[in-house]
């Protein structure tokens, strides 16, 4: 039978009672740490400005459907106008010597650290996510992003991309609503230390982080024209991606628009670096550590409610310990806390839209239809906001559609293998190659498997672990070219 929000039970089974000694207190962050202003313009030549038509649109916090804020919306004219504005302040960017614009994302990195619980509480605002995940996870990250490639900007001549690699010029950047910030940081940080200027647009659905990161580039003194931001819809990307004036593409976000980008840059002199969906294995062997598999097994479905791109989102366990491994899942399930994003004890927050809940929706009611069997905690979900509760199917066979497309969601599909070549064809059995777990206490046994995988990332006893100086992205349908590390400046320079 399918949950929703009006038939929950009203608790998780394995929580302690109210009132009980290890009973959590609520423990809300203060919205008060960070100003919303009542409307936003567009960020165009180091100024907040109006759309050229006029229109604007609202932003809705997902767990409890307020509007936030009313933000412009970005048309084609007003892409032209912020790639102008990208392509005059090149000239002077990319003639500064890299120690020079190394400071200026030194100091971006400083007041990102300074800002970093106005910016953790906007975040989980406008997008949903627990607080503890923006606070302990995106923010550090995001700033970190900014020291790592601050260190890169004047060393460009002896990361490998011969002695004098030049900037390709303006960079049209789209990055999605799940990981806002985070993902502006991954894009923006490389390109500006490699001297090129950026326009970016924010998916429609969290544009304020981005715009408080503009706010953010005024406060560090960053010149007029350098970074410029566009929240709007599809049509603003497209326009982006399409303007003769943009020498190079990044997007990160789902693999149909990824191949849409792909036909409309093909043929032409752009650079193109492409970053989609996943259908992440999670490989668990018999003589893995079971309640250590187990937390890796929770943080790579359950992070971000499952919206992430890199999740574990396929459970793969060796048939000897799949009961074990089922029981002591399910019994950590039992103790996730769904609720208020701001509240620190939450595990799993709200879902990003509307939209975005009704697909999970229907995709957990399609593996129900077509066999498999369905579990989720029980759990109380508030009346407000877009929620799913943490579920899993077992019985599931890789002809099911919840084993083979991209629900982005806190739902897990649990399949079996017997020996290591099955768990690699079953792994591999899909049309994308993102990410990859391996769970096993035999290290040649994890480089071997590691070895087979078709996956950019592949964790080793961990899930989701990320670092400025590692790179990452996908194989298949999950994309090309690579985000991080030494391999994510190739992306922002021409080395012919």
């Amino acid at each position: 039978m399918t949950q929703t929000k009006k038939n929950q039970q009203s608790q998780p089974a394995a929580q302690p009672k109210p009132g009980s000694a290890f009973a959590y207190a609520p423990a809300p962050e203060s919205r008060s740490v960070v100003d919303i202003a009542p409307s936003y313009g567009l960020f165009v030549d180091g100024e907040f400005t109006d759309a050229a038509d006029g229109r604007v649109f609202k932003t809705v916090s997902p767990s409890s459907e307020e509007v936030l804020s009313e933000v412009a919306q970005a048309g084609e004219a007003d892409v032209d106008r912020a790639v102008r504005a990208a392509r005059k302040a090149f000239e002077s960017w990319s003639a500064l010597p890299g120690s020079e614009r190394a400071k200026y994302l030194f100091r971006i990195a400083r007041i990102v650290q300074e800002r970093s619980r106005e910016l953790a509480v906007l975040e989980s605002l406008d997008n949903g996510k627990p607080i503890r995940e923006t606070r302990d996870a995106d923010l550090p990250l995001v700033a970190a992003h900014f020291f790592y490639y601050a260190g890169w900007a004047d060393k460009l001549a002896h990361a490998g991309f011969g002695p004098a690699p030049r900037p390709l010029g303006v960079a049209g950047q789209v990055i999605p609503w799940n990981f806002p910030l985070l993902m502006l940081a991954w894009k923006i940080a490389p390109a500006l230390a490699t001297g090129n200027t950026v326009v970016l647009k924010p998916a429609e659905t969290t544009p304020l982080s981005a715009l408080f990161f503009a706010d953010i580039c005024r406060q560090a003194g960053l010149p007029k024209g350098v970074v410029n931001i566009l929240p709007g819809y599809g049509d603003a990307g497209a326009a982006l991606v399409a303007h003769e004036g943009v020498d190079k593409v990044a997007f990160t976000g789902s693999t149909a628009v990824g191949k849409q980008i792909a036909r409309t840059v093909a043929g032409g002199r752009k650079k193109l670096t492409l970053e989609l969906g996943g259908k992440g294995a999670n490989i668990v062997f018999d003589d893995a550590p079971i309640d250590q598999a187990v937390e890796g097994i929770v943080n790579g479905i359950f992070f971000n409610q499952g919206q992430v791109c890199c999740a574990g989102s396929r459970l793969l366990v060796q048939e000897s310990v799949a009961d074990e491994v089922l029981d002591a899942l399910k019994r950590r399930l039992s103790t996730l806390r769904v609720g208020d994003p701001l509240d620190k004890n939450t595990d799993i927050g709200a879902i990003n839209s509307a939209e975005q809940l009704a697909r999970i929706t229907a995709l957990a009611e399609a593996g129900e239809a077509e066999g498999a069997e369905r579990w989720s905690s029980a759990c109380e979900l508030p009346s407000a906001g877009y929620w799913f509760a943490p579920t899993l199917f077992t019985g599931v066979t890789q002809a099911h559609r919840i084993a083979r497309e991209e629900i982005f969601g806190p739902v897990l599909s649990v399949l079996t293998f017997r020996t290591p070549a099955e768990a690699v064809e079953k792994a591999n059995n899909t049309p994308y190659g993102l990410s990859a777990g391996i769970w096993t206490e035999k290290g040649s046994r994890i480089l071997s498997v590691a070895n087979q995988l078709r996956a950019g990332v592949v964790w080793a006893n961990t899930f989701n672990k990320f670092d400025p100086t590692s790179p990452f992205g996908g194989y298949k349908e999950s994309g090309f070219g690579r985000e991080g590390g030494r391999h994510g400046l190739e992306a922002y320079l021409d080395v012919r």
